[in-house]
């Protein structure tokens, strides 16, 4: 028997010689077309006749089944091969982790990409209901099916079973489940583990005990709990856990584990960011644990400022305390463009590092930085004001609180220390610190147990004086990005490369915020008084700002690096701005010493009246007469073209011609 045409097939000579029909019987089939010759004989080629066993009469076909009883397996062999083909979906399943749930070795991933093929091969002739009834002779024999697989295991390397009711239950599995069934037990089955997860997961509860167990002490109390010793329960539910759910099944006993079995599981990396998770703090698990953001630099100055504080390493001889500093650097640059020193770290430290920035940058006469960042901590307070965006900077970032290594300033601080602070001053580094960056401090025995000696103290002014030269040699180094400014200093990035897009400088909103604040008054419709000195209205038009009957108002400046006050303030009236006045120059009276620049002073100060008169002269109010309710509409209501007014005596109307009057009224008719 062969196969032709994919159609299991006897040749006419065996049907003959093998008894199963006689020479006159198969011919008369031959002519009245009652079997299929799929290939005729002759042709003196050596060919010879071929019938489909398929097409033979019943009892015929059972005679040739009975003189070749693997003809039909046979056939069934051929169809699986013929229609056999490689599962690449399976292929990128098993090599997938995320889909498979774990690495498998290459051999695995073969044996299982084969056995999913082989399982797709046995579904689609199931499918197929013609042509399985025509290889099995009717309904899916699932019996012929897996000895056909069985036979084909050497081919093609399967390790599917042969049992045919284990065959035909991972048939049905597969059509459930998908590939995942055809993954071994030792591979993926919990039940093949002797730590199974719930029994991890129970290590791991002991392990994150707020005592902060070490391996040893997870090791004993999880003996102790399985020997009923310990009880251990879910502190939400308060639900106690059942040592009897912790037994080995084969032998009933309670799973005992070795010190070194809990130890492995302990520190499986994905076991050990878990137990870190609980054990340390947020801020600690987030610097250490956490994926942090990755960023790159930008290409102008002033396109980010960026803020935070620090405390000088070296103290006070005075205090035996620290100097709080705080320092507002450039992004792009990294120059120090502010900084504020201060006993206490509060708002008055913020404010002076805005103020040093802000006299800088109005000096260089740049713009308004286009962005900032800053911490929560002392910023907070400023969020609905000063540090809305849009009111003074374009674009604010409040940095998440204790998230340090979001705050550029940061490494900046931490790079100015080590670069230059460390090579100009004795004492700097890190009791904790490595190699040369370590500082020891020695204790002092007394009574609290908690005094370092030190072996220097300093003056205020000689910490913040050293500490200005400090920054200012620090931005005065080349920048470290040589490879984007090359030859740049810091402070050449900083000049040269201010961002052209910036806005003008506001200076009313500085003030406002962060300058000086008096409480005052306008005076004789012209000054105000503020720190001892007086200063113009810009115009006398201002006074159609104020609100009626109110003269006082809020004075704001930005006070020089002397604290003293500037040559313009701004004065508001509530939240709305009212004019920006300048200083009143007072000039000599006594006119023999009175100088060139006493009458520049003179003249100014006439041009101001002058102004002032002009005003009240453009905007004086018209006259206007007033007469009683009732002579107006006696006036008003007479038809007569002529009006007369009895008056008895001039008396009635003091210093008034009665005649006069009457004429009056009658040229106003």
């Amino acid at each position: 028997m062969e196969y032709y045409g994919n159609r299991l097939c006897v040749s006419a000579r065996e049907l003959i010689d093998g008894g199963v029909v006689s020479q006159s019987n198969y011919q008369n089939w031959v002519r009245r077309g009652r079997i299929d010759v799929v290939r005729r004989g002759g042709g003196g080629s050596g060919m010879y006749a071929l019938v489909a066993v398929d097409s033979l009469p019943l009892d015929y076909k059972e005679r040739v089944q009975a003189l070749y009883p693997d003809g039909a397996l046979t056939h069934l062999k051929g169809w699986v091969c013929s229609n056999y083909e490689l599962d690449q979906q399976a292929v990128a399943f098993f090599h997938s982790r995320e889909q498979a749930g774990l690495d498998l070795p290459s051999d695995k991933i073969r044996e299982y990409v084969v056995n999913a093929s082989v399982l797709n091969t046995c579904i689609k002739l199931y499918d197929r209901a013609s042509t399985s009834q025509k290889l099995f002779g009717g309904k899916y024999n699932w019996e012929q099916m897996a000895q056909a697989i069985e036979a084909l295991r050497e081919e093609y390397g399967h390790t599917l079973p042969s049992s045919t009711l284990r065959f035909r239950k991972k048939v049905n599995e597969y059509k459930r489940t998908g590939y995942g069934c055809l993954i071994s037990g030792k591979f993926g089955n919990q039940s093949a583990r002797k730590v199974d997860y719930k029994t991890e997961r129970l290590i791991l509860g002991l392990a994150i005990l707020p005592t902060k167990p070490f391996n040893t002490t997870t090791h004993d109390n999880y003996l102790s709990f399985v020997c009923g010793e310990l009880d251990v329960y879910d502190p939400k539910t308060g639900e106690l856990m059942n040592p009897e759910d912790f037994v080995d099944k084969k032998t009933g006993e309670p799973k005992e584990l070795s010190e070194s079995t809990i130890a492995n599981y302990l520190n499986k990396p994905s076991n050990k960011l878990l137990i870190e998770q609980k054990l340390s703090s947020w801020t600690t698990f987030m610097h250490e644990q956490m994926p942090h953001v990755h960023r790159h630099g930008g290409d102008w100055s002033l396109s980010q400022i960026t803020m935070d504080d620090v405390d000088l390493t070296r103290k006070l001889s005075d205090t035996k305390q620290r100097v709080h500093a705080y320092y507002a650097y450039d992004v792009v640059s990294q120059c120090v463009v502010g900084a504020s020193y201060a006993r206490k770290k509060d708002e008055g430290l913020v404010v002076d590092c805005f103020r040093d920035m802000f006299r800088l940058i109005d000096q260089q006469g740049w713009g308004m930085p286009a962005g900032i960042e800053v911490e929560n901590h002392l910023m907070s307070q400023y969020k609905d004001g000063f540090l809305q965006a849009g009111v003074a900077f374009p674009f604010v970032h409040f940095c998440a609180p204790q998230n340090s290594q979001e705050k550029y300033a940061e490494p900046l601080n931490g790079a100015k220390k080590k670069s230059i602070i460390h090579k100009n001053h004795e004492g700097i580094g890190r009791f904790y610190g490595k190699g040369k960056w370590r500082q020891d401090y020695k204790k002092v025995s007394d009574e609290t147990n908690e005094t370092y000696e030190d072996k220097e103290y300093f003056s205020w002014d000689q910490l913040v004086a050293e500490d200005r030269r400090d920054s200012y040699e620090w931005n005065h180094q080349l920048h470290p990005n040589q490879k984007k400014f090359p030859g740049m200093t810091r402070w050449d990035v900083l000049t040269e490369r201010v961002n052209p897009s910036l806005q003008p400088l506001n200076k009313v909103t500085l003030a406002r915020y962060i300058g000086e604040r008096v409480e005052t008054s306008i005076r004789r419709n012209s000054t105000v008084r503020v720190s001892h000195a007086d200063w113009w209205l810009s115009d006398t038009s201002v006074l159609e700002k104020l609100n009626p009957n109110d003269y006082k108002v809020t004075a704001y400046y930005m006070p020089l690096e002397d604290n003293s006050v500037p040559d313009e303030i701004y004065i508001f009236q509530g939240d709305k701005y009212i004019d920006t006045c300048e200083r009143v120059e007072t000039y000599n009276r006594v006119l023999s010493e009175q100088t060139e620049e006493d009458m520049v002073k003179y003249i100014e100060q006439q041009k101001k009246i002058s102004k002032f008169g002009k005003y009240v002269r453009d905007h004086a109010i018209e006259s206007v007469c007033i007469q009683p309710a009732v002579e107006r509409a006696a006036v008003v209501s007479s038809p007569a073209k002529s009006v007369s007014v009895s008056v008895e005596s001039s008396d009635d109307l003091p210093g008034l011609d009665a005649r006069s009057y009457l004429q009056k009224g009658q040229e106003s008719l």
